[in-house]
């Protein structure tokens, strides 16, 4: 079969349609869910509470968007499985392994390497939602009477079953979802030769990123409260402002680089 013949399934146009859709989608469905999630992350602030993210895999993409960046909220501390190794006891070489988010103890571990106060909020960006380190720290995080807001793809979690041994799932756990509206799999185009390639989850996760930032920063102003956003490092006085913000929260946020 002359593989080349069917170049014409596969289009830049074809891709970016298939990506818009998924971000229209996200749009149309997820915005009250958002406003959901934004308005206990705007409480949280507001008691001088801290939002911990967390993403395993690609999903790490979600996690690193809402952190130290400019136009970004400074009180949100980004929560990473190598977290084990540079603040806990866990090698970096085991910390970094692809099995490490299905380390049922590696979930266990994670709080304890970071400074958690009552208030705090969590976000887990998983797009299956089954592994069991992520359903573990999910497991942790309720135990621990916290608000848990799960991302994660529906129509995948929803097809793949548990790898926790107690068979949860974490969209099960959290008290807000937000679906990536992404396929299960991940994949937006069939190649005629059966393989599947490019994928949405980390573009639906940035995007929601972003309209949470813009709805928690709303939400704050309309309380006639302090919109603590970080500017960019490379604009004239951008160091000397953010260091500001940095000094307040800096024995319960890591920010890392």
């Amino acid at each position: 079969m002359n593989i080349g013949s069917h170049h014409h399934h596969i289009t830049i146009q074809l891709c970016w349609q298939q990506l818009s859709s998924v971000l229209e989608k996200v749009l149309a469905t997820q915005t009250g869910a958002i406003q959901r999630a934004a308005q206990v992350c705007a409480d949280c602030i507001e008691r001088e509470g801290v939002i911990h993210t967390f993403g395993s895999g690609h999903s790490r993409a979600f996690a690193a968007e809402l952190v130290h960046r400019a136009g970004g909220l400074a009180p949100v501390n980004r929560i990473d499985l190598e977290d084990l190794a540079l603040y806990g006891t866990w090698t970096l070489e085991r910390a970094r392994a692809l099995e490490c988010e299905r380390d049922q103890e590696a979930g266990k571990a994670l709080l304890d390497c970071h400074q958690i106060e009552p208030q705090d909020v969590f976000f887990i960006a998983s797009q299956s939602g089954v592994n069991a380190a992520i359903v573990e720290y999910a497991l942790q995080v309720k135990k621990r009477k916290h608000l848990l807001i799960a991302l994660t793809s529906l129509e995948h979690t929803q097809r793949t079953p548990s790898r926790h041994p107690l068979g949860h799932k974490v969209y099960k756990l959290a008290d807000i979802v937000i679906d990536t509206c992404t396929a299960h799999g991940d994949t937006l185009l069939g190649l005629p030769t059966g393989e599947q390639i490019s994928s949405a989850s980390s573009l639906s996760g940035v995007l929601i990123a972003q309209l949470l930032t813009t709805e928690i920063a709303r939400i704050l102003l309309a309380r006639g409260k302090e919109v603590p956003a970080f500017v960019s490092d490379n604009i004239q006085g951008g160091i000397e402002r953010n260091l500001l913000l940095q000094q307040r929260y800096e024995k319960r946020v890591r920010y890392k680089g």
